[in-house]
């Protein structure tokens, strides 16, 4: 399969976005208690007896708590799912650190990355770890060329899963990734709560941190000249930014994690 031709089945699918009537769902239905709470009929006497002062009061405590609820549940709400990309191979590689290639043993260079995945189940208004789903991970070496494909094919190196533990947690050691024609810098991800169904999406990265990385060997073998920023990639723009890590630096490595959560 040539590059070219990939580029545009990266591009042809589109990610889902929730929307605004989903995430009020998801919610539990908070909008109908701030909508109660504001209903004209509330404040329609004057001179509010005991019995509406305490209604009003209810009121406006279940309006907190609901405006507490829709500050704090988006961080588990499902994200946006995104395009799985046609270098998806279900190697079935368990395995924390994903930088060798099983065959030989050597590892990938670049600068080491560590991602942890955080998922959680969301049911109603409730987010609780989700243990027992397996995680894919895949992506691109330093110079932007993933394993099992084209040149590379027969080689399994940056591919491997995890399964959640009691925490949701799923760890994994690779590389950051490299950058190749046509697509932002990313990482590829796959959630498998069963074996029926399956979240696939992609992870993205600061064009200025990469930047950064890219100045470092291997990378600067290929240098920046014609890399996709993320403005310039649509799949990002799909993203609506939910999708960029917080990446964090300590000494020549790097850290990530990535919380994220599955509608029932």
């Amino acid at each position: 399969m040539k590059r070219e031709q990939t580029m545009d089945n990266d591009a042809a699918h589109g990610g889902r976005i929730l929307s605004r009537r989903e995430i009020l769902a998801l919610l539990g239905g908070s909008s109908v208690a701030l909508i109660a709470a504001c209903a004209p009929g509330a404040l329609a006497s004057p001179s509010p007896t005991a019995t509406a002062q305490q209604s009003i009061a209810a009121a406006a405590t279940t309006a907190a708590a609901a405006a507490s609820a829709a500050t704090t549940l988006p961080s588990c709400i499902v994200r946006p799912a995104l395009t799985e990309g046609p270098y998806f191979v279900d190697e079935k590689l368990d395995r924390s650190d994903i930088r060798s290639d099983p065959g030989t043993g050597a590892l990938r260079p670049g600068a080491l990355l560590t991602l942890n995945f955080l998922v959680s189940r969301v049911s109603g208004s409730a987010c609780a770890a989700l243990s027992g789903a397996v995680v894919d991970v895949w992506h691109c070496d330093a110079l932007g060329v993933y394993s099992d494909v084209d040149s590379a094919r027969g080689q399994k190196f940056l591919r491997g899963y995890q399964t959640t533990d009691p925490s949701g947690s799923a760890k994994f050691t690779t590389v950051y990734p490299g950058w190749y024609q046509g697509r932002a810098v990313h990482i590829h991800f796959k959630i498998r709560p069963t074996s029926s169904s399956e979240f696939t999406s992609q992870l993205f990265f600061d064009d200025a941190l990469s930047t950064q990385v890219f100045a470092q060997t291997p990378y600067s073998q290929k240098g920046t000249q014609g890399i996709t920023r993320n403005s310039a990639d649509g799949i990002f723009q799909q993203s609506g930014g939910k999708l960029t890590l917080s990446v964090t630096k300590s000494g020549d490595a790097y850290a990530a994690n990535f919380d994220i959560g599955l509608a029932s």
